[in-house]
């Protein structure tokens, strides 16, 4: 069975490809979904990724978040967020507004931080409380 991410509490993962366990093909999913085996193909989700310890995946990947341990060979593209944990090895090209590379970590390739410029930095006044600049009308 297997739970959309409506119905699991969230972070609860709702798939899981096992140790031991290998899939060739197109991954397409709802919620969030743990690969620990070996994958070969592509996955397109906008929610959850997680890439445990010790699992190998050659892929092509359109993501909401990814989080990676394993070996990664291929590019990643994310709509919010990539992290990279040790031992964690990553070759190929990532895309993401927010980049987490840990310590330890083996990464091949290049980073893009795309939509970088519209993500709010801390500190920052939103635009709409920003003071307007220009002349102040005079009243008679």
């Amino acid at each position: 069975m297997v739970a959309t991410a409506k119905q699991a509490p969230q972070g609860e993962i709702t798939t899981l490809l096992g140790r031991g366990a290998a899939f060739e093909g197109k991954l397409t999913f709802d919620g969030t979904v743990r690969i620990d085996g070996r994958f070969k193909g592509e996955v397109f989700s906008d929610d959850v990724l997680v890439i445990g310890e010790g699992a190998h995946v050659e892929a092509e990947i359109d993501i909401g978040e990814v989080i990676i341990q394993g070996t990664v060979v291929g590019n990643i593209k994310a709509k919010r967020s990539i992290e990279i944990h040790a031992p964690g090895r990553v070759k190929g090209d990532l895309h993401t507004p927010s980049l987490q590379i840990d310590k330890g970590v083996i990464f091949e390739g290049r980073s893009f931080m795309e939509n970088a410029a519209s993500l709010p930095r801390p500190g920052a006044i939103p635009p709409a409380a920003a003071p307007k600049s220009g002349p102040t009308p005079v009243k008679p």
